[in-house]
């Protein structure tokens, strides 16, 4: 039955032109290339179909639109720490996402429906540049991400005041790969083993949204988004177990029950949560050709504290929980983003966007590691649009100049300095009725 429900995402997401790869940074910081070129500044305004995951209530008075867009990410990402002689880049890679939005108009009703990739953390590393021998053939790498089943409907309630609701039927995928180091043998000699984790679920939520237009020039939006929690399963794989000898209880201040012969995998369990995310903003077009967004964007990451992993086997259970190797330490902190965009139509079917956004970092400097990458960002955008009959294309760039964290030792972390940019392009057409 799992195989069925993964081949039906992978269906869905390949119709949307996404996958199960995720970019850096568990929000997608802008979704659309409209909005990516204008700084993800969209909240206040949300008059395109990506007012699904923007604000719902921008549905209202839209006409019927069929919109796909797709967004290539790249994590830029160093590590270095001169004490272990550790200087890493993150390994080149395009991570892919994207969607599919359509809108359908009735009187004051319009609904929606969207596909859509809307958070996600990748990166990948090469433990050569951290020492350890290529012919371990290790990898060290994490993909965690969603991919949002969104239906929604706005109302518009009469010419200045419309509501909104998208349903969020989330579908959560967490996976992971690193080294586990080990003196299985005792001769004082360590030996490498690959540990890795694959594992997905769903969870649900709601977004609500409002929009008010004080006047032709003047119009506010207001969207909040609910904590989605993913039930995750899986499978966790670790070879060191199986070469183990056995322990006697109380021989190993790791293990206190002692190992016995066991598998080298064992089922498991994990909730993680999508946190709440409140967005309000403002939009002011001061001549006919400029529209200019303000917004701020409060996430709730403190939600992402601990994320604690049950596993089926009992002997991984006790081994895992006594050595606290059955957890991921995140404690992250709340954050929120002040976002900027402009849009000037050069004439009346072509428009060039601007944008800007700072962005802080949600990891604490006790538990910022490799695998979780996380810096504080000021971001630059541009976009172009062009309308020919009834189609639109969009494109959009983006970039994130990441600043360095240099982390002391403590707590759960990586000492070292931490360094992280961020590339990313959209590219969309939307269909209009």
């Amino acid at each position: 039955m799992k195989k069925v429900v993964k081949l039906t995402m992978s269906l869905l997401l390949v119709s949307a032109l996404a996958t199960s790869s995720f970019a850096n940074g568990l929000s997608l910081n802008s979704l659309g290339p409209r909005a990516l070129g204008m700084g993800g500044a969209f909240v206040g305004l949300a008059n395109d179909a990506t007012a699904i995951y923007w604000n719902p209530a921008g549905l209202a008075g839209q006409r019927n639109s069929l919109n796909f867009f797709f967004t290539g990410i790249m994590p830029l990402g160093s590590y270095s720490y001169a004490p272990a002689g550790i200087n890493a880049e993150s390994k080149s890679q395009l991570f892919p996402t994207g969607g599919l939005m359509a809108t359908y108009q009735m009187d004051k009703l319009t609904f929606g429906f969207g596909v859509y990739v809307p958070a996600g953390l990748g990166i990948a590393w090469d433990l050569a540049d951290y020492g350890v021998p290529s012919s371990a053939d290790l990898e060290l790498a994490t993909e965690v991400g969603a991919i949002n089943i969104s239906p929604a409907i706005a109302y518009q309630v009469n010419d200045q005041f419309s509501i909104g609701l998208a349903v969020n039927i989330v579908y959560g995928m967490f996976n992971i790969k690193q080294q586990v180091v080990e003196d299985v043998t005792g001769d004082g000699v360590p030996e490498f083993f690959q540990f890795e984790e694959d594992s997905d679920g769903f969870g649900f939520g709601a977004t609500l949204g409002l929009q008010y237009k004080f006047s032709e020039k003047l119009q506010a939006g207001a969207s909040f988004r609910l904590a989605s929690t993913v039930a995750m399963s899986g499978t966790a794989e670790n070879p060191m177990f199986a070469s183990l000898p056995t322990i006697p209880p109380g021989m190993h201040p790791d293990y206190p029950n002692g190992l016995a012969p066991f598998s080298k995998e064992s089922e498991f369990e994990r909730d993680v949560t999508w946190p709440i995310w409140i967005g309000g903003g403002i939009a002011y077009k001061p001549t006919k050709c400029l529209t200019i967004v303000v917004d701020a964007q409060y996430s709730q990451w403190s939600e992402l504290d601990i994320l604690v992993a049950n596993y089926d086997d009992a002997n991984w259970e006790a081994a895992l929980s006594a050595a606290g190797e059955n957890e991921f330490k995140l404690e992250w902190d709340d954050a929120v983003m002040i976002r900027l965009g402009g849009e000037y139509m050069i004439s009346p079917a072509t428009a060039i966007r601007l944008g800007y956004y700072y962005d802080p970092a949600p990891a604490p400097d006790e538990t910022l590691n490799v695998l979780f990458p996380s810096s504080t960002n000021h971001v630059g955008t541009l976009g172009f649009g062009h309308s020919f009959g009834n189609y639109r294309v969009d494109a959009a760039l983006e970039y994130l100049f990441g600043a360095d964290r240099e982390i002391e030792p403590s707590g759960h972390n990586q000492p070292g300095i931490h360094h992280l940019d961020v590339f990313a392009f959209s590219l969309g057409l939307n269909y209009g009725l």
